[in-house]
């Protein structure tokens, strides 16, 4: 069994596969080379890899792999029908760049659509690993911009009141993000619309933002839905946040939609058009979902853009900013993961497992596992993507 970890595109500065991974998947049976440079802007250079057992060798022997491992999509044309391609291949809103490699009759492992409820999945679930450190890294970014210090303090010359933060989306992103900036010294308010996220906020000293008449919007599969239903309680959300947001210092957004564009901040278009009305002079926002539309509207992926004294931050897939240990966590990801995949040192689908093919919960909702294509088919269990790509019924 060949394992290939390729040398991803100027934008991407993390890798697949890390040195420390190397001796690991030997173990597991694999001959495991890696791109030349694969791992230089991670900080993880070329002797190490040899070091470990890897071979260095060049793309096109790399994509000759058995399985052939990335961040984001390579370029797949040289691949062989039948290998296997385990990255972040996003198919619900590339449907396009999917549908070519499943007619291509590669077998196509999306990483990022593993069943969220698997509790033997934690240790492959590239989402959280990535998301953590994209959180922490939002919060240091806001700190660092903002034109006050963050804790309080009490000096001879005055008393220095501490810095508020909105933080919207209290998931793996927006907890690390609440846990940074609470322990940098902040006031910590968190806004989400799964009121089970209220108990994970609170337990990190954050203060969750009660919307009065709120219904939960947590999903079976543990995502959370789009409401766009009762208008009270979408102004009762709204006028609830502006409130909160009127006196922030800083407003971090990471919430997300699986399979989607990114919800807003607000329901009413007004109010996020005109976001940088309500928040202070000198106030920052960081807005981590530019690459999949953003929940403001005033951010841009390429620069900071400053509006009425509000300074906005839209770089997408902050975990990039720490790419050495980005690819060390989603590198164990990785490793953790190809062992569903080896049975007696052969590559083997196993139809049976749930991280492959999905939970009872996903199933349901039309969603199944990472296994997002075999043999130029998709996986009869992930019906949305099906008809998302070749017509159907309206999701």
């Amino acid at each position: 069994m060949r394992l290939g970890a390729v040398l991803e595109g100027d934008s991407e500065p993390r890798v697949s596969i890390v040195p420390n991974s190397v001796p690991k998947l030997i173990k597991l049976g694999f001959e495991v080379l890696i791109e030349n440079n694969a791992g230089l802007s991670s900080g993880y250079l070329n002797s190490e890899y040899e070091e470990k057992g890897a071979s260095i060798v060049d793309s096109d022997v790399v994509m000759s792999s058995d399985i052939v491992t990335s961040i984001g999509i390579p370029d797949f044309s040289k691949m062989k029908s039948g290998a296997m391609l385990a990255c972040i291949a996003d198919p619900f809103r590339d449907s396009l760049k999917a549908k070519q490699i499943i007619e291509s009759g590669i077998t196509l492992l999306s990483l990022e659509v593993i069943p969220r409820r698997l509790s033997k999945g934690q240790s492959m679930d590239v989402n959280s690993s990535q998301d953590n450190l994209s959180g922490y890294y939002a919060a240091l970014t806001a700190a660092s911009h903002m034109p006050k210090l963050m804790p309080m303090m009490t000096t001879a010359a005055g008393t220095i009141r501490p810095a508020k933060f909105v933080i919207q989306g209290a998931a793996v992103a927006g907890l690390q993000a609440i846990a940074t900036a609470k322990r940098l010294g902040a006031i910590v308010y968190a806004i989400d619309v799964r009121l089970a996220a209220k108990t994970d906020c609170e337990s990190l000293g954050g203060r969750f933002i009660d919307v009065p008449g709120w219904v939960d919007a947590e999903t079976s599969s543990g995502h959370a839905n789009s409401l766009f239903e009762d208008p009270e309680l979408m102004e009762s959300f709204d006028s609830s946040v502006e409130n909160i947001l009127s006196e922030a210092d800083a407003l971090i957004t990471t919430a997300r939609i699986f399979g989607r564009d990114a919800p807003k901040l607000f329901f009413s278009e007004e109010r996020n058009n005109k976001l940088h009305k309500i928040m202070k002079q000198g106030s920052v926002v960081v807005d981590m979902n530019m690459d999949t539309g953003g929940n403001t509207n005033h951010a841009d992926v390429s620069e900071v853009i400053v509006k009425d004294g509000v300074t906005f931050f839209g770089k997408p897939i902050l975990c990039r900013s720490v790419p050495n240990t980005a690819s060390m966590l989603y590198s164990n990801n990785i490793t953790n993961f190809v062992t569903v995949l080896v049975n007696d040192g052969k590559l083997v689908i196993n139809q049976e497992e749930q991280i492959l093919t999905g939970d009872e919960g996903g199933i349901k909702a039309g969603f199944g596992g990472i296994l997002i294509s075999e043999k130029g088919e998709i996986h009869k269990n992930h019906t949305k993507l099906k008809n998302l790509i070749y017509g159907g019924e309206e999701e």
